[in-house]
C-alpha cells in the first residue's frame, strides 16, 4: 500500500459522510435560496469534512490508541493499523492546519460550531482529556458528529440552527458511537480500557443505544413530526437486532449504509421545503 493509499484507509471511506453529510443536512435546511446552497462557506464546510477532517478525527484516534489497537481484529481487515509512521502526524497536522483556514471563509456566528469540533475531535482521543477513554463522556462527547452540520447551518442561514434539532442530532450520535463500541468491548476490556460498552456489557448497550435513539426521535419529532418517524427506525431495529441472531460485528457495517439512506431522506427534506415552501 502507497503512502496515500494508508491516508485514505486511515481516514475510513466508510465513514465520510458521517461528517460531510451533517453539512449537507445543514445546508439544505439552513438555506434561504437554492443559490444559497453553492455559497463558498458551504462548499468550503463540505469539502473540508468530507476528507480533511476524517484524516484528523482518525489520525489523532489511531495515533493514540496504537497499543490498544494492537490487538483489535477491526485493523486487519476493514481498517488499518498504525505502527508508528511519521506520514499519519503530518498528515494530521496539515488537516489541523486546513481547518483554521476554514475559519476565515465562514462567518462568525459559525466558529462556536468549528470550535466545538475540533477541541471533541482532538480530545476525544489525544491527552490530557481523552473522552473515549472515560465511560458515558465517551458517548456524550461523540456530539461531534453534529457539529459540522450545526456550523454549515449557522454559514449559511446567519443564525444559529434550532435547539431541538441540534439537541435530537447529539442524541442520535451518542446512540451511533456506543453501538459501534460493542464489537471493541473485549479487545478494549483485554487493553484494560473503560468505554461505556465495557462498563454496560452488550445487552445493557443495546438498551442504552435504543434509549438514545428513542431520545433523539422524540426531539426531531418535536421540531417536525416527519423527521421523528424518520428517526424511529433506528431504535426499532436495534432492538430488532438485539433479538436476533446477528454478530454485532456483522451488523455494525451495515450502517454506513442505513445512515446515508437516512441522511439522504433528512436532506432531501429541507430541498423540497426550499424548492416548495
Amino acid at each position: 500500500m502507497t503512502r496515500l493509499g494508508y491516508l485514505l484507509a486511515l481516514s475510513r471511506p466508510r465513514f465520510w459522510l458521517y461528517l460531510a453529510g451533517p453539512v449537507l443536512v445543514g445546508v439544505a435546511f439552513g438555506a434561504g435560496s437554492v443559490p444559497a446552497l453553492f455559497d463558498p462557506a458551504a462548499l468550503a464546510l463540505f469539502g473540508y469534512f468530507l476528507l480533511p477532517a476524517n484524516v484528523l478525527l482518525y489520525g489523532v484516534n489511531d495515533v493514540f490508541d496504537a497499543d490498544v489497537d494492537a490487538e483489535n481484529p477491526k485493523k486487519s481487515g476493514r481498517e488499518v493499523r498504525y505502527e508508528g509512521d511519521s506520514t499519519v502526524p503530518l498528515a494530521v497536522v496539515a488537516s489541523g492546519a486546513l481547518g483554521l483556514a476554514v475559519f476565515a471563509v465562514v462567518p462568525l456566528v459559525a466558529w462556536p460550531w468549528l470550535v466545538g469540533f475540533f477541541l471533541l475531535a482532538v480530545e476525544y482521543s489525544a491527552p490530557p482529556l481523552r473522552f473515549k477513554t472515560t465511560p458515558f463522556l465517551d458517548s456524550l462527547s461523540n456530539g461531534l458528529y453534529v457539529l459540522p452540520g450545526a456550523a454549515a447551518y449557522a454559514a449559511v442561514a446567519g443564525t444559529h440552527p434550532p435547539a431541538l434539532a441540534v439537541a435530537g442530532g447529539w442524541l442520535w450520535t451518542m446512540g451511533m458511537h456506543t453501538f459501534s463500541a460493542i464489537p471493541d468491548v473485549e479487545p478494549d476490556r483485554e487493553a484494560g480500557v473503560r468505554t461505556t460498552a465495557t462498563v454496560l456489557g452488550e445487552s445493557r448497550t443495546y438498551a442504552y443505544c435504543a434509549g438514545c435513539w428513542l431520545f433523539a426521535a422524540v426531539a426531531f419529532g418535536l421540531f417536525d413530526p416527519r423527521l421523528g418517524a424518520l428517526f424511529s427506525v433506528y431504535p426499532i431495529f436495534v432492538l430488532v437486532l438485539a433479538r436476533a441472531d446477528v454478530d454485532v460485528s456483522r451488523a455494525y457495517w451495515w450502517f454506513p449504509a442505513v445512515n446515508t439512506a437516512v441522511g439522504a431522506l433528512f436532506t432531501l427534506g429541507g430541498l423540497w421545503r426550499l424548492v416548495h415552501g
